[in-house]
C-alpha cells in the first residue's frame, strides 16, 4: 500500500456521527435533531447546509479531551490507511463559540497527536484557520493568537468558510501578521468561487499554497502560472464531487491538472460528511484517473515536500517513501 500524507482536512469535520453523539452524550449537549438523516449520516444538500451542519456538530465538541479525541480518532484511521502526515485545520473560532480557551484548544489536539504518534508512528501538524464569512477582524484577532501563542505542533495559518463573502485583501493584515511571525499561510480559493478568486488571494495574501484550487482549469492562463510557479494545489476531488461541483469522478479535472504540469496533493477535507477518507481519495484517483503506484508515491512526495512542518521532519518523512 503507497504511504500517504494530507495537507488539507479540517479536524472539527473529521468526527463522524457516531463519535458526534458520543461527545454531546458525555458533556450533556444538546444535538440539533436536524444535524442527522434518518439513516444516522449527516444532513445536508448544498454547500451552505453542509457548513451549517458542520457547525451544528463541531458544537458538540466541549473540552480540551474532546479536541484530543477526535485528533486521536482522525489520525488512527489515516493511520490504518497507511498514512504518514496530516496537516489539519484547527479553528480557535469553533471553540470559541462554546466558550473554550485557545491554549486550551491547541493542547487537546496536541495531545492527540502525541497519543496517535505513539501507537501508530503517524506525524500530524496544525494548520490554525479563521472563517472567511466572520470578517477580517476576527480574521486579524486569530492571527494575533497564533504570532502571540507559539506552539510547536503550529505550523501555518489558513482560511477557510463562504469564499463568496468579503475579499482576500480584507484580509491582509492577518497573513501579514503570521507571515512576519515566521508562518507561511494557505487559503480556500477556487472552489465555489472561479478562477478570480484564485488570482485575487494570490495577489494579495503572502500564501504558499492554495487550497483547493480546482476552479483554475477554467482558466488556461492561469493554470500554466500555478504550474510554472509550482504553487502546490491542496485538491480534495471527493469534497467536490459531494457538493455538486463536479457531477462524478470521471468529470473531475485532477488528471489535468497532473498533465499541465501542476504541483498537486490529494486530500479528503471533510471525509465523514463527503463519504471519503484520504486512504479513499488514493484508491479512486487511481482507479479513475489511471495513475501508476509511481504517481501516487509523487503525489505523497509533492504533499510531504509542500508541507509547512519543518525540514528535518521533512526529510524523515521522505526518506520513508
Amino acid at each position: 500500500m503507497v504511504k500517504k500524507a494530507e495537507l488539507h482536512v479540517h479536524l472539527e469535520g473529521t468526527a463522524p456521527p457516531a463519535l458526534v453523539r458520543k461527545m454531546a452524550a458525555r458533556n450533556g449537549a444538546k444535538l440539533d435533531p436536524t444535524t442527522f438523516k434518518s439513516g444516522g449520516e449527516f444532513a445536508w444538500s448544498n454547500f451552505w447546509e453542509f457548513l451549517d451542519c458542520y457547525d451544528k456538530a463541531a458544537a458538540t465538541i466541549l473540552t480540551k479531551d474532546d479536541y484530543r479525541l477526535i485528533t486521536y480518532d482522525y489520525l488512527a484511521r489515516c493511520a490504518k490507511e497507511n498514512t504518514i502526515y496530516v496537516e489539519m485545520f484547527s479553528s480557535p473560532d469553533h471553540a470559541a463559540e462554546v466558550g473554550m480557551s485557545y491554549t486550551d484548544h491547541l493542547e487537546g489536539i496536541a495531545a492527540g497527536i502525541d497519543d496517535a504518534r505513539l501507537e501508530f508512528g503517524i506525524e500530524g501538524r496544525i494548520i490554525v484557520t479563521c472563517v472567511r464569512h466572520l470578517g477580517a477582524e476576527r480574521a486579524l484577532a486569530i492571527a494575533r493568537l497564533v504570532a502571540l501563542t507559539p506552539h510547536p505542533y503550529v505550523v501555518g495559518f489558513g482560511m477557510g468558510g463562504d469564499e463568496s463573502r468579503f475579499h482576500p485583501d480584507d484580509f491582509a493584515a492577518a497573513f501579514n501578521l503570521v507571515t512576519k511571525a515566521g508562518y507561511q499561510t494557505t487559503s480556500h480559493a477556487g472552489e465555489f468561487s472561479g478562477p478570480e478568486s484564485i488570482r485575487a488571494s494570490l495577489a494579495a495574501l503572502p500564501i504558499s499554497r492554495v487550497g483547493h484550487g480546482v476552479r483554475a482549469i477554467e482558466d488556461p492562463e492561469l493554470l500554466e502560472e500555478l504550474a510554472y510557479r509550482r504553487i502546490p494545489l491542496e485538491l480534495c476531488p471527493g469534497s467536490n464531487i459531494a457538493t455538486g461541483l463536479y457531477k462524478s469522478w470521471e468529470k473531475h479535472p485532477f488528471r489535468k491538472f497532473m498533465d499541465t504540469g501542476c504541483l498537486v496533493t490529494l486530500n479528503s477535507d471533510d471525509p465523514p460528511y463527503f463519504g471519503t477518507s484520504i486512504g479513499h481519495e488514493y484508491e479512486q484517483a487511481a482507479k479513475i484517473f489511471g495513475l501508476s503506484k509511481a504517481d501516487l508515491k509523487n503525489i505523497t512526495r509533492n504533499a510531504i515536500s509542500a508541507a509547512f512542518c519543518g525540514e528535518e521532519l521533512k526529510e524523515k518523512l521522505l526518506s520513508c517513501l
